[in-house]
């Protein structure tokens, strides 16, 4: 291990001047005393006894110094922190202090990040959890009456089971979009890129969402009529899934005889930002941070009246990334939001 000793003189300059001055001192009372006094024999004592003390304290002055500053080293272990690693042991008091400093608020920081991400933990389990209960709880009870006799009733018998094989349904797509988030994760989930038109693909999606949108009284627009194809590169199959899980989230949230207006803007030379807007019940500020988690809801009641997976924008997110583009998020409580995100355009 090298050692880099910076290396402060003033201690043992102080002290080497100090103790010469008092043997000099007590050399020269025995000179005078023994009437052999000579000022060059004494100069050249008091020169040899500074020299001597000097290397003496100061080379002993480092050594104590640095085994209890390679002990504090070894003891916080800082020599495997990616802070110290690269760095040599100092025993410059200053330059010490600044680096236990900095070392302890990055471990502080780490064990924040960590809390943060443990109550994160904590609170995917739980709506994890929930998400499939009730689901699962709702076929067991439609098939535990079956079983106690109602499979007598024909009309009871398939009442019930469509209504099990919808909570089946529920559970499959949550498992589905699992297992999605997961692979986008882990880059397992390969895309397949090719050239296609968005403005097609949005109309597609229109037309798929149009009776969900009516039963709100709902309208799906575009902002202007688009006469010429704009062409994009992308997985076109999960940026279906993208565009309709906004819109889905913007006909959930919205309000009754409201809008959901979709725009294609130019936003440098090869990329386009498209925009889903509507003027729907809006969201919170506080919320804005955590909504592309999975299964993070602003309504805290536990409510599931509006349906789906919980895991509609977290998809969304992790496709977007994945094909290395941005998503933003523009909202104001009462009036509405705004999802928009990039993409690469075809040369």
């Amino acid at each position: 291990m090298s050692i880099n000793f910076k290396k402060s003189y003033k201690f043992a300059l102080n002290s080497s001047s100090l103790i010469t001055l008092i043997l000099t001192l007590l050399m020269s009372v025995f000179l005078l005393y023994k009437g052999e006094f000579v000022l060059l024999d004494l100069c050249l004592f008091a020169l040899l006894c500074f020299v001597v003390v000097f290397y003496v304290v100061q080379l002993r002055l480092e050594t104590f110094i640095y085994k209890r500053v390679k002990k504090i080293y070894d003891d916080l272990k800082l020599l495997e922190s990616s802070s110290f690693s690269k760095s040599q042991i100092t025993t410059d008091m200053a330059t010490l202090t600044q680096e236990i400093d900095k070392y302890a608020k990055n471990k502080k920081m780490e064990i924040e990040t960590l809390k943060v991400r443990e109550q994160y933990r904590k609170e995917f389990i739980g709506n994890v959890s929930h998400e499939l209960k009730t689901p699962l709880f709702t076929v067991q009870g439609y098939i535990s009456t079956l079983i106690e006799g109602a499979f007598k009733d024909e009309k009871l018998l398939q009442k019930y089971l469509d209504r099990a094989d919808k909570g089946v349904e529920r559970l499959t797509y949550i498992l589905n979009d699992l297992d999605m988030i997961t692979k986008l994760e882990t880059g397992d989930l390969i895309l397949t890129k090719e050239t296609f038109d968005i403005v097609k693909l949005i109309n597609h999606v229109f037309d798929q969402l149009e009776i969900k949108a009516s039963k709100k009284d709902i309208t799906l627009m575009f902002d202007r009529e688009y006469t010429e194809p704009i062409m994009v590169k992308g997985d076109k199959q999960r940026l279906q899934q993208v565009v309709s899980n906004l819109i889905v989230n913007s006909i959930k949230y919205g309000n009754t005889q409201g809008t959901t207006e979709i725009s294609i803007e130019n936003l440098i030379k090869n990329k386009v930002i498209i925009r889903v807007t509507d003027n729907g019940e809006g969201i919170e500020q506080e919320h804005l941070p955590r909504l592309f988690e999975r299964f993070y809801r602003v309504d805290k009641s536990g409510s599931r009246k509006e349906g789906g997976s919980g895991l509609g924008l977290a998809i969304v997110k992790h496709i977007i990334e994945a094909h290395s583009e941005q998503i933003y998020i523009e909202s104001q409580l009462g009036v509405g939001s705004e999802f928009s995100f990039t993409l690469e355009k075809a040369k």
